[in-house]
Order: C-alpha cells, then structure tokens, then sequence
C-alpha cells in the first residue's frame, strides 16, 4: 500500500497544482502533512471547490457535506488516504 499511497500523493500534488494554476508551487514544495486550506499554500474555499469537481470527475467520488470536507481536506495525505481507501478502482 505505501508505494501505490506515496504514488497518488504525488499525483495529487500535481493535479492540485493545476487544478488551480498554482503556478509559483512545485510538487515538492508542497507538504503532504502540512494543512491544505488555509495553510502555506494559501488554499480557501473556493478553491476547495475546484478539488471537490476534480476529485469528483478524476477519482469517481463525491464528498457531499462539510463535515466529510473538513475531514478529507485537512491535508494531503488524508485526500489521498480518503481517495485510495474509496475509489471504484482500488483494491486493497
């Protein structure tokens, strides 16, 4: 599991920067640990927004209600770890 959840890490860091044209950030500057919204990376709630449609049409989930928002947000490692533990494709 570590190499395929250090794997989708990576690649969220990526779309995440896409997503939204986080033109200034590398992947590697961004923490895994660190707070997504409201930390370095200067993220609010639109751009929560953004992640939810990407993550919705990219990983085939929806997060529905703020209570699931705070919790798979609240930093990179928990969005992949919610994402790798309840996608359609994953097997564990």
């Amino acid at each position: 599991m570590e190499g395929a959840m250090e794997e989708l890490i990576q690649e969220l860091k990526v779309k995440i920067i896409d997503t939204l044209n986080l033109i200034t950030i590398t992947p590697e500057a961004i923490d895994a640990e660190a707070r997504l919204v409201g930390g370095e990376l200067g993220l609010d709630s639109i751009d929560v927004l953004e992640m939810v449609m990407m993550i919705e049409k990219d990983y085939g989930l929806r997060i529905d209600n703020k209570e699931l928002g705070i919790k798979v947000f609240a930093s990179l490692s928990t969005l992949a770890d919610y994402i790798y533990q309840n996608r359609p494709d994953t097997r564990p």
